[in-house]
């Protein structure tokens, strides 16, 4: 039963963290969501170039 108890319990605390919470709007989400998205393009076609480079230099030793 103290268990029971004790659930109850931390999900009130939940609750009441939850309502303090500063939750973003959507403009600010869309905006995020768009900066990760370029940057995550970004990072990709670094490291695919980076690839690309030492793949053809690793290539042009071992031939």
């Amino acid at each position: 039963m103290r268990y029971v108890k004790s659930f109850i319990n931390f999900l009130k605390e939940v609750k009441v963290e939850m309502e303090r919470v500063a939750w973003p709007d959507r403009k600010l989400t869309m905006n995020a969501t768009v900066g990760v998205i370029i940057f995550s393009i970004i990072v990709a076609i670094f490291i695919g170039l980076l690839d690309f480079i030492f793949s053809r230099i690793i290539g042009v030793i071992l031939q």
